[in-house]
């Protein structure tokens, strides 16, 4: 189950890092359309329809999608000025409830980012952009995301009750 659940949150890496090199390479083509533009070539006007909305969409699956492996990885800034400075018993009560809060917090984001994603299916909604892309599209990597990070906290919830100390390295706390 471990290396399932490692993988999981690699793929989730991933695909975010994915969709940082999309939002770069389109980015990139439009700023060279505009170059081009800009030359006043005689009929010629490139830009690249609904590209400031994909790169949105792109730059939200990226945020939900990195979220699970960051967290896993100890990227996530802990301040552990308060904690650093208590007892082996309270700091693992602290973080077990920290860790709690934030299972609560990712599984209720992801029920209702599901809940909005079925009704934008459902309902057939649609971008208002030049290119008009269904919502439901582009609400599912958030979704997924966010469903990750659920699993994310209860999965390190385990590891730190089994261990009775947190996985995490402090590789982001500020002291």
């Amino acid at each position: 189950m471990r290396k399932v659940l490692d993988r999981l949150y690699q793929i989730s890496g991933a695909l975010a890092g994915t969709a940082i090199v999309l939002i770069t390479l389109l980015i990139a083509a439009q700023v060279a359309a505009n170059l081009v533009t800009k030359m006043r070539i005689p009929g010629v006007n490139l830009s690249i329809p609904s590209y400031n909305d994909i790169s949105g969409y792109l730059l939200a699956a990226a945020s939900f999608l990195g979220l699970p492996y960051t967290l896993v990885k100890g990227g996530h800034i802990r301040v552990t000025l308060l904690v650093g400075r208590m007892g082996r018993r309270p700091r693992l009560v602290f973080e077990l409830l920290t860790m709690a809060i934030g299972l609560v917090v990712a599984a209720g984001g992801a029920w209702y980012m599901w809940q909005l994603t079925g009704q934008s299916w459902l309902y057939g909604d649609m971008s208002s952009g030049i290119v008009p892309i269904p919502l439901w599209i582009v609400q599912i990597p958030p979704s997924v995301g966010l469903s990750i990070l659920a699993v994310a906290f209860l999965d390190l919830i385990v590891q730190t009750a089994a261990a009775g100390q947190s996985p995490l390295v402090d590789a982001g706390s500020v002291e």
